[in-house]
């Protein structure tokens, strides 16, 4: 391990060294990426130094407990050698972690869709509930959410609302997200207390640059429209709102939520752009999963993933089969314990794959 954690360090102070070169400071998008490399470097160095520590301790403890003239002396290092012995396997496991290869595609910003699906009102009204959870996570992350677009329910909520979602590593916790949530509840139309069950879908796309995607003008239509807000009524009698629709592939992306017409089309063409990019990721992630049988990303924006049993105060993720009876915090939020757990189950089954490198 300590092997493989000094070459961690060459590249660590390589990193440190980069970071202060003008050259460096003056190119953003690099001086972002050698700033993300060095944090994530950080954190492994800061374990490297506590596993020299600990191993420091069991050879002192050991020379005490050999010499043995001070029996006090010696109960001391056989306390602090047990300590350490009993920490050491954790932190092997905390490193391996730390050192599997990260998805180039997980530090980036994401553009999350939430869908109203089967269910009519019901499922509108519950795919506001689930905007409602994912903005509040991500407040409480520090992130950053911005609406791009969105289409009001009859009854509340929404039929279908785009959101641009700012901050650190923001994809590679919200990928675990995407896939059809179900909910089982009495709907405030239902008059005899029936449960129903109703589903919305989630896609979350990272956001992608210029140079991820290049996009040909002659391939895009562009329409402007007025801008709509509660019950359909234009808030705007400007043209402002901006649709795309990229021919070949027949994807469309639009942006209301400015007030101006050019704010509204650079976010539109980021969208269209996250979404050409999403293409080709979700076939790799298709054949990533399928190649590792993995449980947790498989690509398919169908699949059911999790279940909101409201009489139960029960949630299930049905990929790790995870259930929780604390219904009341989770829509609140508190989904952190949930994405923890995907994000372990993603992490062994890469492990497993690079297990006979540690």
């Amino acid at each position: 391990m300590l092997e493989k954690l000094q070459i961690v360090k060459q590249r660590f102070d390589e990193v440190s060294d980069l970071i202060i070169q003008p050259d460096i400071i003056t190119d953003q998008k690099r001086y972002i990426q050698i700033n993300k490399e060095y944090k994530d470097l950080r954190i492994l160095m800061d374990k490297r130094e506590e596993y020299l520590a600990l191993t420091n301790n069991i050879e002192e403890a050991k020379e005490i407990i050999a010499d043995g003239s001070d029996t006090e002396m010696v109960e001391m290092a056989k306390m602090e050698m047990d300590e350490a012995k009993e920490r050491i396997p954790m932190l092997d496991e905390e490193i391996k972690f730390l050192l599997i290869p990260k998805d180039p595609e997980d530090a980036k910003n994401a553009v999350m869709e939430i869908r109203a699906g089967t269910g009519g009102d019901e499922a509108s009204i519950f795919a506001g509930d689930l905007f409602r959870m994912y903005t509040k996570y991500c407040e409480g992350r520090g992130w950053k959410t911005s609406v791009v677009d969105f289409s009001e329910g009859t009854s509340g909520g929404f039929k279908e609302i785009q959101l641009e979602i700012n901050g650190e590593d923001v994809y590679g916790v919200l990928k675990f997200e995407a896939g059809v949530h179900r909910v089982q509840r009495v709907p405030q139309t239902e008059t005899q207390g029936r449960v129903h069950t109703s589903a919305a879908t989630v896609m979350v796309f990272p956001e992608a640059e210029e140079f991820d995607v290049q996009i040909e003008m002659k391939d895009v239509r562009i329409d402007y429209f007025c801008s709509s807000g509660p019950g359909g009524q234009s808030v705007n009698t400007t043209y402002s709102a901006v649709r795309l629709t990229h021919t070949p592939t027949g994807l469309v992306a639009q942006c209301q939520d400015q007030k101006s017409q050019h704010k509204n089309k650079e976010k539109a063409f980021k969208v269209l752009r996250s979404r050409l990019y999403d293409l080709e990721l979700a076939k790799k992630q298709a054949e990533d999963a399928l190649k590792r049988g993995s449980m947790v990303t498989s690509g398919d924006r169908s699949a059911k993933i999790r279940t909101y049993n409201y009489s139960q105060g029960r949630v299930t993720d049905h990929r790790i089969n995870l259930t929780l009876y604390d219904l009341g915090n989770i829509i609140n939020g508190d989904i952190q314990k949930i994405i923890d757990e995907l994000q372990l189950v993603n992490n062994t089954e890469k492990l497993k794959e690079t297990g006979e490198t540690f």
